[in-house]
């Protein structure tokens, strides 16, 4: 998925109400900041909860052990409470603005209480199995609603920054644009650069019955080098993303599936030690040591901290162990205290993850990413209606445009002097022209287009082609931008061939007519070529293997004249209809003729022109999408099935309209995991043509005569194989991830992953169809002909696989199980591709 961001900075709008607040408020309030530290050692203590006692009032200390809190009226003292550590209570001054703190904790020694170790039962054991019998009335999702405010903070850093012998790409380039007194210091002293920081305030909402959930995005801000517009990052980066529930028996991180700690199989993938009891804040708690039994699943090893009475987790300290068969990620901790709410079920207050990112070689530079969430004012069992969840995520306009003093009001706790410089080295940098020109670099490279103004050139990876037909192909084109209009997108580009010395080009405008239930209309012109097989829309989300079928040799080109008109909308969340208008002149560019009937007679036609109109149905339950600019892009669906259906009306006689047809078009795909398995996903198409067409819009099944994968094509078929008027088909993927090479000594340090595939294809053209087609051509030379099904045996192919070679690359192997004995027929193949998964 590309990004494309706009370049616009931050407005920043003082508003005069803000210093009308009464003095006497400001003069009230009071700031109390400090450090927390082992008293033993001097290090710092993070994650240490600073609170008012009989009170909700209270923040933490951060990374460095540093906390700041403000508030309204002087508490007589502030406590310190940390697993590990006594609590220490601190008298705070009367009648003083701003005054510190500092806490030395002292490790506690808390004999184990309540439990008696015995030989032949681990007593980590008995603890376990009331947390399992308790989950029911611990999980949060037992409830009908819940509601909270939630507060996210997200840096990123380039780290490792020149501690290596020599340089790698990353750091020389960081050299030669930022001055190395703008790089900051890390936890381990190395050397690293802040290049991401984002806030995010807001409002989450979930129903139980049917599951729904919205956040409402009411304050952000959003800054980065390389970062050209905030708007699409601030609705990624909310706490929606960040929900990781333990009571789960597999928690989501980073799109893999780990198992939980809490998980109803616990004894089957971790090993339990029982370390410590103490209080954590009011609760007294186990104190319990896991690890994972086997080194590369994907498991969590780290502390949890159990309730002595109701057996609920109180908190989970764990990280990702770097055996773990996950690319790009050098590590990752997770951090999580709960709270319970009205004594029904348990919810977190606070998440703390750190997720340290490595490149293709663990010595070069890499990333880090730290993320903390906290959460207030939680709301239980008041469910929204329905409705209300329509759109699932929604960024308000005032959001991206709040003040610094509404921050300072609004952040569930003060940001620290680290936060601050984070904040000021990114906007020093980010102003660099070096950095503007490697900005402007990396978004054409990775978006395509080229901003310049309200006006966006490119797409450029289609500016040029060769192939037997046009010779060298020029195209230059591009689109309006936002800055240009937040409804109306006008696009087009013009191509020349130097062979065919002809002119295609295309001209569309699109207009936006709600953004709530999105809504939107359009028009097209255009004229260009096309491909008999390659016509088909499904290709359009593999616009590589499009741009790519440009070049060499061009199989049955047709020159096509359209004129085209939309309107989309979607009526309720998740179901999008879509009603289309279209009159298209096909010029063949080959020797190709049909037998049509003028009168009583056949005779032989090359060109036609049809007038369609066609209404499609897309079933999407629960699909979320985030706004870029004036698109939207899809975050999926939570591993539900996709349905769309088409029906399609060839309309004779209107405007010169040759043919009379009907069409319809059933597709669904669905990606879910299967635990142990791995993940599968799978699609099945069928359809059918109820009238006789030219053989150019029957289905031509399509084939794939390159050398590398593509999920929409039959591997192992040649293009213009076989062409049906009634068809269905199954393309089927299985991804086992690590479940066997895992478990191999030598093989599983590769962290190779295998998959399997299965492709199934069934058609059939009827004896109307079969007659329309002409041996020769309009010349009268012979005709190249196609393939048809016979006798209902489908065509199919299998493949095997290993991918995540050297972290990219994927090769299948795949085997022809039918149809063996046609011309050209591949009866096995290699195919390949790269990729990037974690």
């Amino acid at each position: 998925m590309h990004l494309n961001f706009r370049n616009k900075t931050l407005q920043r709008i003082i508003l005069l109400l803000v210093f009308a607040l009464s003095s006497t408020v400001l003069q009230a309030q009071i700031r109390i900041s400090g450090k927390v530290t082992d008293a033993a050692t001097g290090e710092a203590l993070p994650f240490v909860s600073i609170y008012i006692k009989n009170s909700t009032l209270g923040t933490s200390s951060d990374l460095n052990g540093a906390f700041n809190i403000r508030l309204s009226t002087a508490p007589d003292s502030l406590t310190a409470s940390f697993v590990g550590y006594t609590s220490k209570t601190l008298p705070v001054a009367k009648g003083v603005a701003a005054q510190e703190l500092i806490f030395k904790l002292e490790p506690s020694a808390h004999a184990l209480q309540e439990i008696v170790i015995r030989p032949g039962e681990n007593p980590a054991f008995k603890i376990m199995r009331e947390v399992i019998n308790h989950k029911n009335a611990n999980d949060k999702r037992k409830l009908t609603a819940y509601q909270y405010e939630a507060y996210t903070k997200m840096q990123l850093h380039l780290n490792g920054l020149g501690q290596k012998k020599g340089k790698d790409a990353v750091t020389g380039a960081v050299t030669r644009f930022v001055d190395t007194d703008k790089l900051q210091k890390g936890e381990k002293g190395d050397k690293q650069l802040p290049f991401f920081m984002s806030e995010t305030l807001s409002d989450f909402s979930y129903n139980r019955d049917p599951k729904l959930q919205k956040e409402v995005i009411k304050a952000t801000k959003v800054t980065g080098i390389g970062l050209q517009d905030g708007s699409l990052m601030s609705q990624l980066m909310g706490s929606s993303y960040q929900d990781y529930n333990f009571y789960q028996n597999r928690v989501s991180v980073l799109q893999k599936d780990f198992i939980s700690p809490i998980a109803d199989g616990w004894k089957r993938a971790y090993d339990y030690e029982l370390e410590d009891s103490l209080f954590i804040g009011d609760e007294w708690c186990y104190q319990i040591k896991v690890n994972q039994k086997r080194p590369q699943d994907l498991a969590f090893n780290g502390t949890i901290w159990i309730t002595e009475k109701t057996y609920a987790l109180r908190k989970i300290d764990v990280e990702i162990s770097r055996s773990a068969n996950i690319n790009f990620v050098d590590g990752i901790r997770l951090v999580q205290e709960l709270q319970p709410v009205n004594d029904i079920a348990w919810i977190p207050n606070r998440t703390d993850v750190t997720i340290q990112l490595q490149g293709l070689n663990r010595s070069k530079t890499g990333i880090k990413a730290h993320v903390y969430t906290s959460y207030k004012d939680v709301v239980v069992n008041q469910p929204h209606a329905n409705r209300y969840f329509d759109k699932p995520v929604e960024l308000l306009q005032e959001a991206t445009k709040q003040q610094d003093s509404f921050w300072q009001s609004s952040r569930h706790d003060t940001l620290t002097i680290a936060d601050k410089q984070v904040y000021a080295t990114i906007d020093s940098i980010r102003e660099t022209p070096k950095i503007k020109r490697f900005t402007t670099i990396m978004t054409l490279l990775s978006t395509g287009y080229q901003k310049m103004g309200k006006f966006s050139w490119g797409p450029w990876p289609y500016t040029y082609a060769w192939n037997n037909f046009e010779g060298h192909r020029f195209q230059l084109g591009g689109k309006t931008n936002i800055d240009f209009s937040n409804k109306l997108e006008l696009r087009g580009y013009a191509a020349y061939g130097t062979d065919d010395k002809k002119l295609k080009y295309s001209t569309s405008a699109r207009f936006i007519l709600s953004r709530d239930h999105w809504s939107e209309v359009g028009v097209t012109h255009k004229q260009d070529l096309q491909q008999v097989g390659l016509m088909s829309e499904r290709l359009e989300a593999s616009p590589f293997f499009m741009g790519f079928s440009r070049f060499g040799t061009l199989r049955r080109p047709i020159l096509v004249t359209e004129n085209s008109a939309y309107l989309q909308r979607d009526v309720l969340r998740g179901v999008t209809q879509r009603i289309a208008f279209s009159n298209r002149v096909f010029a063949p560019q080959y020797n190709f003729a049909y037998v049509a009937q003028q009168g009583d007679q056949p005779v032989l036609k090359d060109g036609f022109t049809t007038t369609e109109v066609s209404f499609t149905t897309r079933i999407a339950s629960h699909q979320v999408y985030v706004q870029n600019d004036n698109e939207r892009i899809s975050l999926g669906n939570g591993n539900r099935p996709v349905f769309t259906l088409k029906y399609t009306a060839g309309l004779p006689n209107i405007m010169r309209s040759t043919l009379d047809y009907q069409r319809v078009d059933v597709n669904v795909t669905h990606d879910f995991p299967m635990g142990f398995l791995g993940n599968a996903n799978y699609k099945l198409d069928a359809g059918k043509i109820f009238s006789a067409v030219p053989y150019p819009l029957l289905e031509v099944h399509t084939g794939n005569e390159t050398p590398f994968y593509y999920t929409a094509a039959f591997n192992l078929l040649n293009n213009f194989e076989f062409a049906s008027d009634t068809y269905a088909s199954l393309h089927y993927e299985q991804y086992f991830e690590g479940l066997f090479f895992n478990r191999l000594p030598l093989i599983r340090k590769l962290k190779w992953r295998t998959l399997a595939t299965a492709n199934i294809l069934y058609g059939d053209l009827s004896t109307k169809n079969q007659q329309m087609l002409s041996p020769v051509g309009i010349d009268g030379a012979p005709q190249e002909q196609f393939y048809t099904f016979g006798g209902g045996k489908p065509y199919m192919e299998v493949g095997y696989g290993i991918e995540n070679i050297f972290k990219v690359l994927r090769v299948d192997a795949f085997h022809r199980l039918s149809y063996l004995d046609n011309k050209d027929a591949r009866k096995f193949g290699l195919k390949f591709s790269v990729q990037f998964k974690l």
